[in-house]
C-alpha cells in the first residue's frame, strides 16, 4: 500500500470526503447537490457608505473638524477618545459633536476629493472672529458653523452635489 502524500509531504493535508461545490456531478450525494443548488442570500454592503463629516468642539478651543469614514458612529468614538484611533488634531476641544454629515458618495475617492475642497475653500474664506469674554466664545461656535456652511455652499459650485444627502445637525445660520 501506497503512503498517502500527506504523511511524506507535511504542508499537504489529507483530503477529505466532501466534493467541492464545483465538482458537482449527476451522480453527487443529494445533500452536496442541495448546498449547491440552494441560493445564497446576498450580503450586500449599503449601497453608498461613505460619509464625509464635520464635527464641533464642545470644550474650548472651540473648533471644527472635516473627516471622511464610512462608520460615523465609530469614527465620533474615536475623536472623543472612546476608542483608539481618534485623530491627533482631534484631541483638543473633547467631547465632539456631530455638526453637520454629507452622505451618498459613489466611493471613497469621491469623498475625499469632497473633503479636501470643502477644507481647502474653509482655508480661502475671510473669518469672522470673536473675542475672549464668555458671551463672544458662545458665539464663536455659530461663527465657525457659518464659515463651514459658506464653504460648503462653495463647494457645491465646484462638484455636483446632486446625488448627496446633506444633514445639518447644529443650525448654521
Amino acid at each position: 500500500m501506497a503512503t498517502p502524500l500527506s504523511r511524506t509531504f507535511r504542508s499537504l493535508k489529507p483530503h477529505s470526503n466532501t466534493v467541492p461545490p464545483f465538482a458537482k456531478t449527476p451522480n453527487s450525494p443529494p445533500n452536496i447537490l442541495a448546498q449547491v443548488q440552494s441560493p445564497k442570500k446576498p450580503s450586500s454592503p449599503p449601497k453608498n457608505p461613505w460619509t464625509v463629516y464635520l464635527i464641533l468642539s464642545t470644550n474650548p478651543p472651540i473648533k471644527t473638524y472635516v473627516g471622511v469614514t464610512n462608520n460615523f458612529s465609530r469614527r465620533l468614538k474615536q475623536h472623543n477618545g472612546e476608542l483608539i484611533g481618534g485623530a491627533k488634531a482631534s484631541t483638543a476641544g473633547r467631547p465632539w459633536t456631530c455638526a453637520c454629515l454629507i452622505q451618498g458618495f459613489a466611493d471613497k475617492s469621491k469623498a475625499y476629493q469632497f473633503e479636501a475642497k470643502w477644507k481647502s475653500i474653509s482655508k480661502k474664506l475671510p473669518r469672522k472672529r470673536s473675542g475672549k469674554n464668555q458671551e463672544q466664545a458662545e458665539n464663536s461656535q455659530h461663527l465657525l458653523l457659518q464659515h463651514r456652511y459658506a464653504a460648503l455652499n462653495q463647494v457645491k459650485d465646484f462638484i455636483n452635489c446632486s446625488e448627496l444627502e446633506i444633514s445639518w445637525h447644529l443650525d448654521p445660520t
